[in-house]
């Protein structure tokens, strides 16, 4: 089976069941005990449908990650709006929270461990403000990797210091996906919407939001239903470029061409 551009895929076949099952090297085996991790927390909010982690490991010189088998083929209007629905659940559900030491400032943003965008690593240390932790543990990180290979963004000090300023709301910390777009995201033959391939982290429900709108968007359906539940803030608008410059930025570094261009307009649309 096609098992994106990172891992291989295949399907289990058994006499009862059939499972799915993500393959890599054995070196790999944290990506996927942080890929279990995100759909069990996911899925223990009881809103969206995630494919249900089995099992991780190593087994001879690979590592693997076997979830449940899902069958997709569908996608109406209606199950797009309730795709938008219950990802506005997902958000509203209180996010897994550090232990918090007596006299300290709460940690909201962040995860237990680090995980992986793409192949890249992300890092999610606990930080108690949530410019603090995309200013430097999203686009700050992503731009010292694009310095290793030679990408060079004029703007990216001034940028760096305006991030405060430019995400200054306050934010609810919600549990996210992390990684949607379009690729993550589909309908099963029964019509129930299904997300899969998580970056999970908590952070502002705005970066899911605004990575569905990055490669072609997703229906309007889905926009519709997740404003139903829980209506976006007037400064999403103003935002979105700011959140998807951390994947435009890491795409940079995975695949380079286009992608260091794309980046440098999107500093300079945001500086204004």
């Amino acid at each position: 089976m096609s098992g994106g551009c990172i891992n291989q895929g295949y399907a289990l076949i058994g006499e009862i069941s059939t499972y799915f099952v993500k393959l890599n090297q054995a070196s790999q085996v944290e990506m996927f005990e942080a890929e279990m991790l995100g759909l069990q927390q996911m899925l223990d909010t009881q809103t969206i449908r995630v494919p249900k982690p089995i099992c991780c490991g190593i087994a001879g010189d690979s590592a693997y990650i076997v979830m449940e088998w899902l069958e997709f083929g569908g996608g109406n209007t209606q199950a797009w709006e309730e795709m938008g629905r219950k990802l506005a659940e997902m958000h509203k559900a209180n996010p897994p929270q550090p232990l918090q030491i007596v006299g300290e400032t709460p940690a909201r943003f962040g995860w237990e461990r680090n995980n992986t965008i793409g192949s890249t690593p992300q890092l999610n240390n606990w930080t108690a403000d949530w410019a603090e932790f995309f200013a430097k543990h999203r686009l700050g990180y992503q731009f010292q990797l694009a310095q290793r290979r030679g990408g060079h963004f004029s703007g990216k000090d001034e940028l760096l210091g305006k991030v405060p300023e430019l995400l200054d709301h306050q934010p609810q910390p919600s549990l996210v996906h992390g990684d949607l777009w379009g690729g993550n995201a589909a309908i099963t033959k029964l019509g129930e919407p299904v997300i899969l391939d998580p970056a999970t982290y908590v952070g502002d429900r705005e970066v899911d939001i605004a990575m569905s709108e990055l490669f072609g968007g997703f229906p309007a359906g889905f926009y519709r239903g997740y404003n139903e539940v829980w209506a976006l803030d007037s400064g999403y608008k103003q935002r979105k470029t700011l959140y998807n410059l951390y994947h435009i930025l890491n795409h940079f570094n995975l695949f380079g061409g286009g992608y260091g261009s794309q980046a440098s307009r999107m500093i300079e649309q945001i500086l204004g």
